[in-house]
């Protein structure tokens, strides 16, 4: 097994995110430090995180966050910035499945189990997520075919976005979008934020054919 996968497996990270970790000195395989997160290991080793012995995790847990705003998605932050695990008890360890915004709020979801996470947030497996937008103003048809299409949002990069359905609520427009990985949910915040002023961003679901295509793996 990968190190990084074992990290993952471990509920220390996403392997994408284990890599990093790795990278930066924090885990030793049998008393040496190791940077190269491709090291194949196995559970005869002994493998430390941050000083600290770690083996798989023999039982999944899922939970769910309502992630409120000005709260960064991460396990660590070097700048001493509020995270998501301050909302979890010291003791359980779980990782974010994906990441939203600092200002963006509602659902995410925090696993131990590295399978399901590498599923859930791998581009390859388009698992759309539902967004909520309070914006100013009805969308015309023209408007929501364009951000279906695509449009310029600066920085060299197109955004696009598929608006599911407007509702007026309280004097403001809701505006639910669809997406599938998570440059198209930065995107599509990023078109919306671009063609309407926008008061909140919020997510809202996450659709997973979970028993056919993550169980029967």
């Amino acid at each position: 097994m990968r190190l990084n996968k074992y990290l993952s497996k471990c509920g220390i990270a996403s392997r994408r995110e284990s890599d990093e970790l790795i990278q930066r000195g924090t885990t030793t395989v049998n008393g040496k430090m190791v940077l190269d997160p491709a090291l194949s290991v196995s559970d005869a080793d002994v493998i430390k995180y941050d000083g600290k012995t770690i083996k798989p995790i023999n039982y999944r847990l899922v939970l769910m966050l309502n992630k409120p705003k000005n709260v960064i998605t991460t396990v660590k932050d070097t700048h001493n910035r509020r995270t998501v695990m301050e909302y979890v008890p010291s003791n359980v360890r779980v990782v974010p499945v994906g990441r939203l915004d600092k200002d963006t709020t509602g659902l995410l979801l925090l696993t131990n189990d590295g399978d399901l996470l590498q599923f859930l947030s791998h581009p390859k497996n388009r698992i759309p997520r539902e967004y909520v937008a309070e914006i100013t103003g009805i969308m015309t048809p023209i408007q929501i075919a364009k951000l279906k299409k695509g449009i310029y949002i600066g920085d060299g990069e197109y955004g696009r976005a598929e608006i599911v359905s407007q509702k007026k609520e309280q004097g403001s427009i809701r505006c639910y979008s669809k997406v599938a990985t998570r440059k198209e949910e930065r995107n599509s915040t990023n078109v919306l934020s671009f063609r309407h002023q926008t008061s909140s961003i919020k997510k809202n679901k996450i659709w997973s054919n979970y028993n056919e295509e993550y169980q029967n793996r």
